[in-house]
């Protein structure tokens, strides 16, 4: 048995009775279950052979760090993304998964938005678009999340400003298990930015996001992944679409040693649309791993994918994604296009699309490409004079565009090509 994620571990978590109750349940499960390997389907070409449970801690349990209190709260590295939102609906910050700091506007506020540590009266939120755990490390999550975060927008309310959403995670040998549940209820209108970023030590973080949005609901959502160079990271995002609804979610992976998000998007109601875009660039020895599935239950409904990806140095990227469209889903439309530019010859790009396909009343497709930059957009840009390197940054800024263009939440995007920028600034240095 695996001597730091122990059902008594998770029993000496504090908080709510019914969370206390669900993290025993979920520990009882997870002692019981065998980690995945890389022979299994949905694990093919990760790295999750490599991990060793053992090296790590949870956080909140004797011998992980506990969070600071007062003016040092908030780490300094999550300035730029706060700073780059001054009229932030709401900003809240979780240290190794603990609350330090939440800011609700008052103005919405005072018409019902709700941004915060989950309470006695949220034993609801957590599994509204997840069932079922479809994975060993969702249950390792329902088990050792110290303190989840629930976001509900009352039915009507359109949010001016983006809910921010910070997942700081510090010290070496630290697991932390950030847990983020947005409920959006009939016609409401809501945006949604959720950073995970993390210092240089050596630590293991399993998030897990869900989103629930009720009839005509409409969510905007950006997962902004700047973790340090020597995390792991295992998450999950499951999304649940009732009829007329729509979500717009992009993911943004730069940081990390490997890093994993498995995407679940489902449309349970008639007419539901579900928009998944992606940009991720991999350096020296990264791998960033990416695997989407967009399912179709009910009818009429619309999933459009776009995920682009850059790989240089030794860098490996993963994308496998699937297609699958219900009996019951006559009028499916659904697309699925992955991207990758390889900026080295070590670099290495992975690229599988598929489709499951029960309904003949469907327009699917997929697409996947993986290849060098573009010789003839390079040789336009070097005969003007364009250096070689800055050419390269040039092209990959332009194919991420495409994607970037579309953020719902478009203030980090100066933010975004910085970080671009400063990966090349590295590789020519």
């Amino acid at each position: 048995m695996l001597s730091t994620f122990t059902p008594d571990a998770a029993a000496a978590l504090d908080g709510p009775a019914w969370l206390r109750s669900r993290r025993v349940a979920a520990a009882d499960a997870f002692a019981g279950a065998e980690l995945p390997t890389a022979e299994e389907e949905v694990w093919r070409y990760s790295r999750v052979d490599d991990l060793d449970l053992d090296a790590f801690t949870p956080a909140g349990a004797d011998g992980a760090p506990a969070p600071p209190a007062g003016n040092d709260a908030v780490p300094a590295e999550l300035d730029p993304v706060i700073a780059a939102l001054p009229g932030a609906a709401a900003v809240l910050v979780a240290r190794n998964g603990r609350v330090v700091r939440a800011r609700v506007r008052d103005d919405l506020a005072a018409k019902g938005l709700v941004v915060g540590a989950a309470s006695d009266d949220d034993s609801d939120a957590l599994g509204a678009a997840l069932a079922e755990a479809p994975d060993v490390f969702a249950t390792l999550n329902d088990a050792f999340v110290a303190e989840p975060v629930v976001v509900r927008v009352p039915a009507g309310m359109s949010v001016d400003g983006p809910v921010v959403i910070a997942h700081w995670t510090e010290g070496a040998g630290v697991a932390a298990f950030p847990r983020l549940v947005v409920l959006a209820a009939a016609d409401s209108d809501v945006t949604v930015l959720e950073v995970q970023a993390s210092d240089d030590a050596a630590s293991l973080v399993v998030p897990v996001t869900e989103i629930t949005a009720a009839r005509a609901a409409r969510v905007g959502h950006v997962t902004l992944q700047r973790l340090g160079m020597a995390t792991w990271q295992l998450g999950l995002q499951s999304s649940s679409l009732d009829a007329e609804s729509t979500l717009r979610s992009t993911s943004i992976g730069f940081g990390g040693d490997y890093t994993r998000l498995r995407t679940d998007c489902r449309m349970v109601g008639r007419g539901a649309t579900g928009e998944l875009d992606a940009v991720y660039f991999g350096e020296a020895d990264q791998t960033l791993d990416f695997r989407t599935f967009q399912e179709h239950i009910a009818p009429d409904c619309t999933s459009n994918l776009l995920f682009k990806g850059a790989v240089g140095g030794r860098s490996r990227s993963v994308y496998t994604g699937m297609i699958r469209v219900a009996k019951t889903a006559r009028g499916t439309n659904a697309f699925q296009t992955n991207r990758n530019v390889k900026l080295s010859d070590d670099a290495w790009a992975e690229s599988v699309p598929n489709l499951v396909i029960e309904n003949n009343d469907v327009r699917c497709s997929h697409a996947s490409a993986v290849g060098p930059v573009d010789a003839e957009q390079r040789f336009y840009l070097e005969s003007r004079g364009v250096p070689p390197d800055e050419a390269e940054r040039l092209i990959v800024t332009g194919f991420f565009d495409e994607v970037l263009a579309r953020l719902p939440v478009s203030r980090v995007v100066p933010l975004l090509r910085q970080t671009v920028a400063a990966k090349f600034e590295r590789r020519e240095a």
